[in-house]
């Protein structure tokens, strides 16, 4: 993995291009491919902002690929950010709002069926021993309105491009996917490379069946 820590090296010729390089974000609700969608990245070549603070576990055996300070964006942590240009970082929906607005942005959201992501979180508080004290109802409704605004609010922003993305369809077809990713981000990652980090097997909170 290529680390955060890489962004504090010794300048090379190609600094002066990545000042002027947008930030890449990686978004959407907690437990929505967020984590797949930056490893693709990776294997695709792009540079990640990363810590290796939070390990892979049993909800997510490949790892989190998350940077810790993301999580301080709403309490002014945000000089890290500077750095982040040209590179691709997991901001979650609820963040988004607090990245400083001197920057540029490429947001990838990940849109997964909602019945999936509350399966996929609840089975997480399970784990922890912690139980939710809202309905699945009630919970679905405050996550498809606060998605809404999301994406309302950063087509607002002059600053900010984004590109939705399907988890469904890309675990069943992830080539033309990568594909659009690749495009919206100029072209220059791996695709096949990118495509053979998709793996169907994690596939585990389907509601079928259940």
């Amino acid at each position: 993995m290529k680390l955060f820590s890489s962004l504090f090296g010794k300048k090379d010729a190609g600094d002066s291009g990545k000042e002027r390089k947008p930030v890449v974000i990686v978004s959407g609700l907690p437990r929505s491919g967020t984590s797949m969608m930056m490893k693709m990245l990776e294997a695709g070549g792009a540079s990640l902002v990363i810590d290796g603070i939070r390990t892979a576990d049993e909800d997510n055996p490949k790892g989190y690929y998350e940077f810790e300070r993301v999580k301080q964006l709403d309490k002014g942590d945000v000089a890290w950010v500077a750095g982040a240009r040209g590179k691709a970082v997991k901001v979650i929906s609820a963040l988004l709002e607090h990245l400083p607005p001197e920057y540029e942005y490429q947001v990838l959201f990940m849109n997964r069926k909602m019945p999936e992501v509350l399966a996929s979180q609840r089975k997480m508080l399970e784990r922890r021993g912690e139980k939710s004290e809202i309905s699945d109802e009630k919970l679905a409704e405050l996550l498809a309105r606060h998605v809404q605004q999301v994406k309302t609010w950063l087509a607002r922003q002059p600053n900010f491009e984004m590109l939705d993305l399907d988890y469904n369809a890309m675990l069943v077809d992830p080539e033309p996917w990568a594909a659009k990713v690749n495009v919206f981000l100029g072209g220059s990652l791996d695709v096949r490379a990118m495509v053979q980090v998709v793996d169907p097997n994690l596939y585990r909170n389907r509601t079928e069946g259940k």
